[in-house]
């Protein structure tokens, strides 16, 4: 009986010196970051600086050769269409010869050419927007019924906005060349005059307001100097610069938010137009880039913007309002995979993911992980498949809109 009692305690003593030596040779978990995987919003930009520019732009021009008189406007004046400009007393001219003349009657049939067909092009795109009014329409009738989604409706949208701005650009191109016609029938008008001829005037070409006074003081000028340059500041756009790498992702009527101009808020605009010519420009760090211009229309005007001012631009090229997203520190590439280490256990499993999308914080995973799985960001060499791991801080994804950054 003693001798089964001795080996009992022996017994015992054995496991416990096993489990002590046991716990020692274990592993220490190592400690780690954990963020959760969850769905939401994500919006992907391209990011580029611009600025401000009035959408059409009229230098007023010596019509003739002769004294200009002192121009009393100043900036930022208002004019009104027709408006005496600047008076000009010509200079006396001598007799032209046929070929002169011919010129100068060739000149004012050229700028009447040139109306015309501007004129031809604002019916066009009255069609057009017309056109475009009325598939809105529908498709808003469509829509009502459940015929069509609202992304149609948007496009359709989109296309007024578009087919609107481009009737009224061709609009001011038709005034432009009435202008020049203007201009062409007065130089021709100067050299056909007597010597007792009145003054020549310069009109405004439409209703805006003055940019810049180029010639302020009286004295003698030529014909064609520019004289004074004024535009309507009501219609503004913003010339965005995008690296020609990410100006290819854009598309028309893509949404654009502007920041960083001085306000409160983010503006909103719409592509109008991606320039199909790019051209160098040298970086801060000397390096020669290649970007392309891209024409953003304002959705709101905002009264205290003028020409020129700076302004940053995020242009959307993909935006969805259910994605699965983990932080990209999370992510590490093997190979020419996405890879990332899952806590499931207490241990660090290693799994192969498919990344879409990605901004500056975050990552869209279109496979090989589930929701509300925790995965670990920052992971460090010590993290194998395997390894033991202790919790340290939960990182929460942010649910705000991820910006910046291109498709993987």
């Amino acid at each position: 009986m003693k001798r089964l009692l001795n080996t009992i305690v022996l017994l015992i003593v054995i496991a416990v010196v096993v489990g002590l030596v046991a716990m020692w040779l274990r592993p220490t978990p190592v400690r780690v970051d954990v963020a959760k995987a969850s769905r939401g919003p994500m919006r992907v930009t391209v990011d580029g600086e611009g600025k401000t520019r009035v959408r059409d732009r009229y230098v007023v021009a010596a019509p003739v050769a002769g004294r200009l008189r002192r121009i009393t406007l100043r900036r930022g004046d208002s004019v009104l269409h027709q408006q005496l400009i600047a008076e000009i007393a010509p200079l006396p001219l001598t007799p032209l010869d046929p070929r002169q003349r011919a010129e100068a009657i060739g000149r004012v049939r050229a700028a009447e050419d040139a109306r015309a067909e501007a004129d031809r092009m604002v019916e066009r795109y009255k069609a057009s927007y017309e056109q475009a009014r009325r598939d809105l329409q529908r498709s808003e009738t469509l829509a009502r019924d459940g015929v069509i989604s609202r992304q149609e409706v948007e496009e359709a949208q989109t296309a007024v906005a578009t087919s609107l701005r481009e009737y009224e650009a061709v609009r001011s191109r038709s005034e432009r060349a009435a202008h020049d016609v203007e201009v062409a029938r007065a130089a021709l008008l100067a050299v056909n005059r007597s010597p007792a001829t009145a003054t020549v005037t310069a009109h405004a070409p439409a209703d805006g307001r003055v940019l810049r006074v180029l010639e302020e003081s009286e004295r003698v000028v030529s014909a064609g100097t520019p004289l004074l340059e004024l535009s309507n500041p009501s219609k503004l756009e913003v010339v965005i610069e995008l690296l020609s790498t990410d100006a290819v992702k854009v598309a028309p009527g893509s949404m654009v938010f502007i920041e960083n101009w001085g306000g409160p808020k983010a503006l909103e605009g719409r592509v109008r137009l991606i320039e199909p010519l790019a051209f160098t420009k040298v970086s801060a760090l000397g390096i020669e880039e290649q970007r392309v211009n891209v024409i953003v229309d304002l959705l709101e005007l905002e009264t205290s913007l003028g020409d020129g001012y700076r302004v940053e631009g995020r242009v959307v090229i993909w935006e969805t309002k259910d994605a699965l997203r983990v932080p990209v520190s999370a992510l590490f590439r093997r190979g020419e995979t996405w890879s990332l280490f899952r806590v499931e256990n207490g241990l660090a499993q290693l799994r192969d993911v498919e990344i879409g999308y990605f901004t500056s914080s975050e990552a869209e995973v279109r496979s090989g992980l589930d929701e509300g799985a925790m995965v670990i960001t920052h992971p460090s060499k010590d993290i194998s498949n395997g390894t033991r791991v202790e919790q340290n801080v939960t990182v929460r994804v942010p649910h705000s809109m991820g910006q910046g950054g291109a498709r993987l």
